[in-house]
């Protein structure tokens, strides 16, 4: 049998300030930290032994990944990085409150920006100190760095690394980890799952919690389901929901 575990990283600073992330690099909160090292917990309890493990260029996956590794005194295991693992790209919206947002311009438009399948935010303009091209991490893809992304574009410029990579290491792996963002990981879901382009924007992905995907030898998907407490898994998947709904 094969597993994959799919983490969203830990809460990170603008998580808890409810602010759109996307590809700024921000670091974790202390929540944050503690969700990683109780995730790191759960999978050395219940006996997983990864091979490979994968994340994004941002730091809040990263951490989030040491963390589970040193719980598992797996710091050992090869680690691959992508910036397509990175976050959806949240554009002009980066940085903002998303609640103060969903006031100005109103619960549906946000949900919109947030969550619509191929409708991208506003593009950060070229002199933004926020775009990714002028960062020197994103140097080796220069302009096919995004300014801003759907759902969709985050999908697309995901699944060729996962098929191309991740899919290939689980032909070879019995366990391989990925640590990441809701959104890129939202992209693997959709894959594995055949969810269609209606469905999958409703999908809402705790924080730090393994989510984890059993396969036969073939790679045919047998069951998924995530690691934890049902009761405390329901109320941070509605947490994340109405992240972007107005106070009024």
């Amino acid at each position: 049998m094969k597993k994959l575990v799919l983490v969203r990283h830990g809460e990170s600073v603008w998580n808890k300030e409810n602010r759109f992330t996307g590809w700024t690099d921000v670091d974790l909160s202390e929540r944050g930290i503690n969700e990683a090292h109780e995730a790191g917990k759960v999978l050395r309890e219940n006996g997983f032994n990864f091979g490979v493990a994968y994340t994004s260029y941002l730091k809040r996956a990263i951490k989030t990944l040491n963390f589970i590794l040193e719980e598992m005194d797996q710091m050992w295991i090869p680690v691959l990085k992508s910036w397509r693992l990175n976050e959806k790209h949240y554009g002009n919206l980066q940085g903002l409150n998303k609640a103060e947002t969903a006031e100005k311009y109103g619960d549906a438009q946000v949900l919109v920006w947030r969550r619509s399948y191929d409708v991208p935010p506003a593009p950060l303009a070229d002199d933004d100190s926020r775009n990714p091209r002028l960062d020197p991490k994103y140097k080796a893809i220069g302009n096919d760095a995004p300014i801003t992304e759907s759902l969709k574009e985050t999908v697309d410029r995901m699944i060729p690394y996962w098929e191309t990579e991740i899919r290939e290491s689980l032909k070879k792996e019995d366990q391989v980890l990925v640590a990441a963002h809701g959104n890129s990981l939202r992209a693997v879901i959709k894959v594995l799952k055949n969810i269609s382009d209606e469905d999958i924007v409703s999908l809402n992905l705790p924080t730090g919690i393994p989510y984890v995907f059993e396969f036969d030898n073939d790679l045919n998907l047998l069951k998924d389901y995530f690691l934890g407490d049902p009761e405390v898994i329901r109320k941070l998947m509605e947490e994340v929901a109405n992240q972007g709904k107005s106070k009024k």
